[in-house]
């Protein structure tokens, strides 16, 4: 459903009145009880012949299905790099987070090398990601294989503060093992 679907579904059957605007990279219903964010826009630009657009298999799942533009063998115990031929433009203060597909971790022992990969909103070069055969068989890639799975979050701005002292936990120091078991 588009962000005008969005809107006109809101307005019949919700019974918002309002104005539709796009602010900052998302829409933003203003009604009566204050602006709501119907949805925040991610650009895509598909550079390569074989490119496809992220998928989302269902509403509400928080990963967009990545897809391969190239056909390689990724022999046992390597890595290698994957072109998705998808360039993005983030929504202000937001990151991209490349992870795993299940499905090629359980069958193929193939997973993201360095899970999760992180997008900075500012970049806008291609979306490759890096995979690892952990399995003892090689694994071919193959083209428009959905190979790993696109995770849009916030980020926190923070203001960097050195100091001399922390503040006491019931943790406090515990590492690795420390919580039990």
């Amino acid at each position: 459903m588009d962000v005008i679907s969005i809107f006109r579904h809101l307005y019949k059957h919700a019974k918002i009145k309002g104005e539709l605007y796009y602010i900052h990279n998302k829409y933003e219903l203003f009604s009566e009880n204050g602006g709501i964010v119907v949805e925040h826009l991610l650009k895509i630009k598909l550079i390569h012949k074989e490119a496809k657009l992220p998928y989302q298999a269902n509403q509400g799942d928080a990963g967009l299905d990545l897809y391969a533009v190239e056909e390689k063998v990724i022999k046992a115990g390597e890595s290698a790099l994957i072109g998705t031929g998808i360039q993005i433009e983030l929504p202000e203060k937001t990151e991209a987070q490349i992870r795993p597909r299940s499905g090629l971790a359980l069958k193929h022992s193939i997973t993201v090398l360095n899970s999760p990969g992180t997008i900075d909103e500012g970049y806008r070069g291609e979306i490759k990601v890096i995979l690892i055969n952990h399995g003892k068989e090689d694994f071919k890639v193959e083209k428009q294989m959905r190979i790993a799975q696109m995770v849009i979050a916030p980020v926190l701005q923070v203001k960097l503060e050195q100091t001399e002292t922390l503040s006491d936990t019931d943790r406090d120091k515990g590492g690795f093992g420390s919580s039990g078991e």
